[in-house]
C-alpha cells in the first residue's frame, strides 16, 4: 500500500509541475504586474472596467469562446463560481451580442459577458489560448490557468487570491 501511495504522490507532483510549466508558457506574453486596461461593453450594453473593479475586490476573468470545445466543459464550473464570487467573462470571436445572449440563455449561464468579437481585449493582454482564467487583485494578475480546469481548481485559485 505504501508503494502505491508513494507512486501516486510522485505522479501528482510531476503533473503539477508540468501543468505549471505549460500554463507559464501559454501565458508568456501576459504582463503579470502591469496589466493594460481591461474594458469593454457587456452583451447588455453596460460599460465594464475589470481592472478598476479589481481594486474593490479580487475578480475572476474568464476568456472563452462559443467555438471552444474545452470552454464548453469549463463554463459550467465558471457559472458555479460566479454564484459566489465576482466573475466576468470575455467572449472572444463569438458573434454579436444577440448571438452571445442566445448562447447564454440556451446554456442557462448567468455570468457577466463582455463581447470581444474582434479580439481587441484579448490581444491587448496577450491571450493566445482559450480558455484562460485569471484572478486579478489590485490591478495585478495574481493567478492564472489555461485549458481545462475543474471546479475544485477554480475554487482554490479564487480562495487563495482572496486571502
Amino acid at each position: 500500500m505504501k508503494y502505491w501511495i508513494k507512486q501516486i504522490a510522485i505522479y501528482a507532483v510531476i503533473f503539477i509541475i508540468i501543468s505549471f510549466a505549460v500554463d507559464t508558457w501559454r501565458a508568456k506574453d501576459i504582463d503579470r504586474k502591469a496589466l493594460p486596461p481591461i474594458q469593454g461593453m457587456s452583451i447588455n450594453n453596460e460599460s465594464i472596467d475589470l481592472k478598476a473593479l479589481s481594486f474593490e475586490q479580487p475578480i475572476l476573468v474568464y476568456f472563452w469562446g462559443t467555438w471552444c470545445p474545452i470552454c464548453s466543459v469549463v463554463s459550467p464550473s465558471v457559472e458555479t463560481i460566479a454564484e459566489y464570487y465576482p466573475t466576468y467573462s470575455i467572449a472572444m470571436q463569438s458573434g454579436n451580442n444577440q448571438t452571445l445572449q442566445a448562447y447564454m440563455e440556451t446554456n442557462e449561464y448567468q455570468f457577466n459577458v463582455i463581447n470581444d468579437d474582434d479580439n481587441r481585449i484579448a490581444n491587448s493582454i496577450g491571450v493566445q489560448v482559450t480558455p484562460l482564467i485569471m484572478v486579478i487583485d489590485q490591478g495585478e494578475l495574481v493567478s492564472f490557468t489555461t485549458g481545462y480546469v475543474s471546479l475544485f481548481g477554480l475554487w482554490w485559485r479564487v480562495t487563495l487570491a482572496s486571502w
